[in-house]
């Protein structure tokens, strides 16, 4: 099964599909819905081919479906149908969840997207955990903010990473995790890390996609065979 990865951010829309050498990209934006994201993903991956789809979306979402509109695109994702719109099967993730997904290596790991926004999720022992933790009160207004990139424009670059590293710190001292990792676009505007703490890479996001399908595909023969036994064992008391 070959799985196309959608990464919706607030200022781009990134792709790639399992055995394709490069991703590929457009605007997003303001205007941005849930109906122009999967025109333009369609159009612009015609030439791909693909079975199953994962959506990285910039919002909370419970029980793969977007509970809330994203605070920088356009309404119209909570609702809408997904797997209709494709055409084909597809698992909707915190945008934040996924990345951190493909950057996880074991125990309790926090993860920071630093991009249009701030992303973040919290992984232990496996168990993903995704967190609005952006849009918490801090100084004068939130999280992101300061550390987004709304902050990173208002404050500039020297004073943007001071709040990055007080950020980091407060939310490590709450948190407590083993591994901390600092994702999204903006990581690059860093000149050192803060102490702890290692750089993610967007190429995570692709392979956090890829792994949701993984992952399914590896409870679903359990499944079956449960389903098998529960058959078995109804049948048998019936013969009794």
């Amino acid at each position: 099964m070959k799985v196309l990865v959608v990464d919706v951010g607030g200022t781009h829309v990134k792709f790639l599909a399992e055995g394709e050498a490069e991703s590929r990209k457009f605007a997003s934006g303001p205007k941005l819905t849930a109906r122009r994201m999967v025109a333009g993903v369609r159009q612009q991956t015609q030439d791909w081919k693909y079975d199953a789809v994962s959506i990285g979306y910039p919002g909370p979402v419970l029980n793969g479906r977007p509970v809330a509109e994203p605070h920088n695109l356009a309404p119209g994702w909570v609702g809408f149908d997904y797997e209709a719109a494709f055409g084909c099967p597809v698992q909707v993730v915190n945008d934040a969840a996924m990345q951190a997904i493909g950057s996880y290596r074991g125990g309790k790991m926090l993860f920071l997207g630093l991009g249009t926004g701030l992303g973040t999720t919290l992984i232990v022992d496996g168990i993903v955990e995704p967190m609005e933790l952006g849009h918490l009160p801090y100084k004068k207004a939130t999280y992101e903010d300061y550390v987004g990139l709304r902050g990173l424009e208002k404050y500039g670059s020297h004073k943007w990473r001071r709040n990055v590293a007080d950020v980091v710190k407060l939310l490590v001292a709450a948190l407590e995790p083993d591994d901390v990792v600092l994702g999204g676009g903006n990581v690059k505007e860093l000149k050192k890390l803060p102490p702890g703490c290692r750089a993610g890479d967007n190429a995570n996001a692709f392979l956090g996609g890829l792994r949701l399908w993984e992952v399914e595909a590896a409870e679903r023969p359990a499944s079956k065979r449960n389903k098998r036994a529960t058959r078995k064992k109804s049948t048998k008391g019936k013969r009794r």
